[in-house]
This record gives C-alpha cells, structure tokens and sequence, in this order.
C-alpha cells in the first residue's frame, strides 16, 4: 500500500523548532481507568506547563473521538486503531516541539508500547493514574460504569474488557490518596529530572 509513497524530508529539524520554542517536544501520556482522574490531572498539569511558557497541546480520548476517531467504536480492534491514529497525531506535535498531553484509557501494553518507539528515546513519558477501580466506579463522572453493570454498554475496560497496567511508568500516581494538583507537580519534577523542563 506505501511502495508508491516517498517520505519528504523537511528543511527545519525537530531540534531548530525546539530552539525557538525554548524546550524539547515530548508526549506525556496518561493511562489508567476511565473515572481515575486522567483529564482532571492532564488539564491541571497544562495549566501549569502554560505558566512555566511551556507551548503544549492536549488530546482528549472523548474530544478525539467526536472528530478525527468518530468512526471508531469500542471493540479490542477499534481500540487498537484509536490508539495507533492518536500515535501518529501526538508524534508530529511533538516533532513540531510541543510537550503533548493525552489522557486516553490505552488499556492494553503493545499499543502504549508502539506510540514509545514513535519518539525518540526519552521523548515518551508514561503516566499511570493509579486510580483503583472501585474508586473509579463510586465516582462515576459519566454514568458508565452504572450503564455497564446494566448491561447497557459492552467491552468496557475494568468491567468486560480487560486492562493491562503498565509495567514501569515514568510516573506512578496514587491517584486516589492525591489531589491532581499534587499529581500535576509530581510530574513537572519528572520531567524537569529528564531534562524536559528547566527546573
């Protein structure tokens, strides 16, 4: 499908866009049940990135869907092909120098796994929000747990699709026993111990 295809190679390097925006690009990607705080803690980790003069962009799994993955739905394939297409997505911002963040459930290793050997080494932060299930379901900010439980939606990770935790995070948070503002602050000292972020 790609023999007829050549890839054109740009006059500004990654390093040259990074230069002008002052930091490198990277990924920050978020990983953890749905409920466990991911887009509460990404948004208030934005907030503090946009204070520091940090250029970031993040990528919602909800708002991702109603447009570019409005197609897809939620079997273990389509979840496959909504991680891959956001891979691809979250590589060229970073390659234009902008620290994103996505706050996605990416229930399963392989494919956190191939959006690490899209960036270059370093480049890839994983956040576990370690939130733990029960927790997730008495919060239920969506209503989804209680639909699934009925029956109502299927595959739906932590109840009828499964969830792989990752193995060795960047960042492990305790989600449930932190506020996201300490959540937010953990991960700026990770990245400033990277060298991502000036500290």
């Amino acid at each position: 499908m790609t023999q007829n295809i050549t890839w054109h190679a740009h006059q500004l390097s990654t390093d040259q866009r990074a230069q002008l925006k002052g930091h490198q690009g990277a990924v920050i990607w978020f990983t953890g049940f749905s409920g466990s705080g991911k887009s509460t803690i990404a948004n208030a980790l934005e907030q503090k990135l946009h204070a520091l003069g940090v250029h970031s962009y993040l990528l919602d799994g909800d708002n991702v869907r109603h447009g570019l993955n409005q197609d897809l739905g939620f079997s273990d394939a389509d979840r496959v092909e909504n991680i891959r297409r956001v891979a691809e997505v979250s590589a060229l911002f970073a390659d234009a120098g902008l620290m994103v963040l996505t706050a996605f459930i990416s229930p399963f290793q392989t494919e956190r796994a191939l959006v690490r050997d899209k960036l270059p080494a370093g480049r890839f932060v994983e956040v576990f929000v370690d939130t733990p299930l029960a927790e997730c379901e008495r919060r239920d900010p969506k209503g989804l747990y209680q639909r699934a439980r009925a029956g109502e939606i299927t595959q739906f990770t932590g109840i009828d699709s499964a969830y792989e935790p990752p193995s060795a995070p960047e960042v492990h948070l305790d989600a449930g026993n932190m506020s996201p503002q300490e959540c937010a602050d953990k991960i700026i000292q990770v990245l400033q111990s990277k060298g991502l972020l000036t500290p």
